[in-house]
């Protein structure tokens, strides 16, 4: 929501979608989240920019290798910076922005075998709970970009909104989101 709120384009035109979708029936349940295209890019942006655990568990190094230049001896405790790799413009245009298009027409998933892209890990490691927090969360979004529209509290501006985040074993806001719902009321065709 943060991000949507704070690039307006964005969250008109996921929105605009879910509305699309939702408004032949005015239930907004699983069974047409398939539909949400759009959304689900946002949702990947959101998790390149955004990991919910930013440093992912230690691993150890097989062998020896070299990374960078950076010589790594076998049996050597390694952690994965998954928030700095989603960051890395070696990998991303424009890898601050918050650009949803960027995943059009791109391969790259949440299964960890793109590695610039590891919001939940890789391999035998991977997150067991991926495919079912996905769920939740764009059901949720759905939810909450069908029957709300919303805006900024005291005439804050979108520009001004503050990303900054605090680390620990996850990653969240500084600050909360604090947001004013407007109900959106759907045409009265749907029943």
């Amino acid at each position: 929501m943060s991000e949507m709120i704070k690039n307006p384009r964005i969250l008109e035109k996921a929105q605009a979608e879910v509305r699309q979708v939702y408004d032949r029936t005015g239930d907004v349940n699983e069974s047409d989240l398939h539909e949400l295209k759009y959304l689900k890019l946002v949702m990947k942006e959101t998790l390149r920019l955004h990991p919910p655990v930013p440093l992912l568990l230690p691993r150890e190094s097989r062998e020896r290798c070299e990374i960078n230049g950076y010589e790594i001896p076998a049996k050597t405790k390694v952690i994965v910076n998954a928030w700095a790799i989603g960051r890395d413009s070696n990998y991303w245009n424009e890898a601050e922005r918050f650009y949803p298009e960027r995943f059009i027409d791109s391969s790259v998933d949440y299964k960890g075998t793109n590695f610039e892209f590891i919001p939940f890990g890789a391999g035998r490691r991977i997150c067991p709970g991926m495919s079912y927090g996905m769920a939740v969360v764009e059901l949720s979004l759905a939810q909450l970009l069908y029957h709300f529209d919303w805006k900024l509290p005291n005439g804050m501006k979108n520009e001004d909104l503050d990303m900054t985040e605090i680390f620990g074993a996850t990653a969240g806001r500084k600050r909360d989101l604090r947001l004013i719902p407007i109900p959106y009321h759907p045409p009265s065709s749907v029943q």
